[in-house]
């Protein structure tokens, strides 16, 4: 295996196999240090993915559900026994401190494993064809069979779990895969790689593209060969990438501008608690982050006090010391964008009630109050550590502004009655409702994604193998 815990060259996989080419660096967004280089694929190497991939599909179909298990079981092992040396490729390449990639790890062994388990779970069931009149000498039944050739674009943010999400289920699933990783890291995907070939998947069943997607994503997309796509990543680039797609299936998961609500009958301190975690876990870099924190006026001064004193206690600094809990942004360029998001807050009246300064990559966590309608970080994804919070009278208030975007990934609402808990849940236009919980609340084995501008269709590995299959019906004519 490659050893990443040096400056090394990495190469990318077509079919199971090593390639170099021109090299692009992979820098810790920490230090700014190289840590690796790794390959910046192009228009030959992606005919060449595709081109095993179509030996992949016809590998995948015929491979028996007991060693599709055997192999994505065997990978969770093998990660499990090289946990924490993977937690360091993560916290290295991305923006998450060790403790965060620890965690990370730990979710992508379990995404695997119920890979393993959806692969023999998903079948079809008997079809009664004779309860139609004249269909009585018919029998039958549906079956899921792969969908074929899937590509998968991944994001930065949680370069492990994200890609064992669609790889994972596809796989599970019986199809072949073209993953295609975030170019700022792309390390952790091709560490899966390597750990899946070991536990015996085929090589022509996934292939894994490093460098910039503007070298090949269009080819990749647009190609007939391609039967599904599935993006984690903006809603710009999901726009494009439905516009170029074609007739295929495709799976979208583009971030959120999460609420958090909290009202007078709460659990307050736990309610601060969880809101401040949920805001500030990857340093906001967190399609399921609390961006906007609703509280009930009779209760908003202490609220306010509680979420600006832990919010103060967040340690920023090294990702790889153990009592850090914050890192910093994946680069520069986007703490220069979220300094320049606050600014634009600022000078519509906003205040600043903890942090707001950047430190290079590093931006503070902050808190705002009084942010006007029509301020960015009101109404886009902020993607960074800020968070901002915002008086209601009632849950009615709270509800409608929470609406009030152009996102719906999940919700949290904080309350300890029931009858608020199940008009918040029938009311918000979310995907999700975390109910006493912070909005970034997720297990690997629940249904997510969202609605509006957060996607389209629901990851979770059963949903996903579901998404990453065809039903086909089977009907046999007995005669008389």
């Amino acid at each position: 295996m490659t050893n990443l815990t040096a400056l090394s060259d990495w190469p990318l996989f077509i079919g199971g196999a090593a390639r170099e080419g021109r090299w692009t660096e992979v820098k810790d967004p920490g230090t700014g240090e190289v840590i690796a280089r790794v390959p910046s694929a192009g228009k030959a190497e992606v005919s060449a993915a595709l081109g095993e991939a179509e030996q992949g599909t016809r590998i995948g179909r015929s491979l028996p559900t007991h060693e599709r298990m055997r192999i994505l079981r065997r990978a969770a092992e093998l990660i499990e026994a090289d946990q924490e040396a993977i937690a360091l490729i993560i916290a290295r390449e991305s923006s998450k401190t060790l403790r965060e990639a620890r965690k990370e790890t730990a979710r992508c062994i379990d995404t695997l494993r119920l890979s393993a388990e959806e692969a023999r779970r998903q079948g079809g069931e008997v079809i009664r064809f004779d309860q139609f009149p004249g269909s009585g000498n018919r029998m039958g039944f549906w079956d899921r069979g792969p969908v074929g050739i899937v590509v998968a674009i991944t994001p930065f943010n949680d370069p492990l779990n994200l890609v064992a999400h669609k790889v994972g289920p596809a796989i599970a699933m019986g199809n072949a895969v073209v993953l295609k990783p975030s170019e700022k890291t792309p390390l952790s995907a091709l560490k899966l790689a390597e750990i899946l070939y070991e536990a015996g998947l085929p090589g022509s069943m996934l292939s894994v593209l490093t460098g910039s997607s503007l070298h090949m994503g269009t080819r990749l997309i647009e190609d007939p060969r391609v039967r599904m796509v599935t993006f984690t990543g903006g809603l710009k680039t999901g726009q494009r990438i439905a516009h170029q797609a074609g007739l295929k299936k495709i799976s979208m998961e583009l971030g959120s501008n999460s609420p958090a609500i909290i009202l007078e009958d709460a659990d307050l301190a736990q309610a601060s608690r969880a809101t401040v975690s949920g805001a500030f876990w990857a340093a906001g870099q967190n399609c399921l982050g609390v961006q906007r924190i609703f509280i009930q006026e009779s209760v908003y001064g202490v609220v306010r006090e509680r979420i600006i004193a832990l919010t103060r206690q967040i340690k920023m600094g090294d990702k790889l010391s153990e009592s850090t809990d914050m890192g910093p942004l994946i680069n520069e360029r986007e703490a220069m964008r979220v300094q320049d998001w606050v600014n634009d807050a600022k000078r519509r009246g906003a205040k600043v009630l903890t942090g707001g300064q950047r430190q290079q990559g590093y931006y503070q966590p902050t808190i705002l109050e009084n942010v006007p309608p029509g301020a960015i970080v009101l109404e886009e994804e902020v993607f960074g550590p800020v968070a901002t919070l915002v008086p209601v009278v009632d849950l009615d208030e709270a509800i409608r502004q929470a609406n009030s975007v152009n996102y719906g990934l999940q919700a949290g609402v904080f309350t300890s009655d029931i009858r608020r808990a199940f008009k918040a849940i029938q009311e918000l236009e979310v995907g999700g409702v975390m109910i006493n919980d912070s909005s970034d609340y997720r297990i690997d084995a629940m249904p997510f994604g969202g609605v509006k501008g957060s996607g389209l269709g629901r990851e979770g590995v059963r949903f996903t193998c579901e998404a990453m299959s065809e039903p086909k019906v089977v009907c046999f004519n007995l005669g008389e």
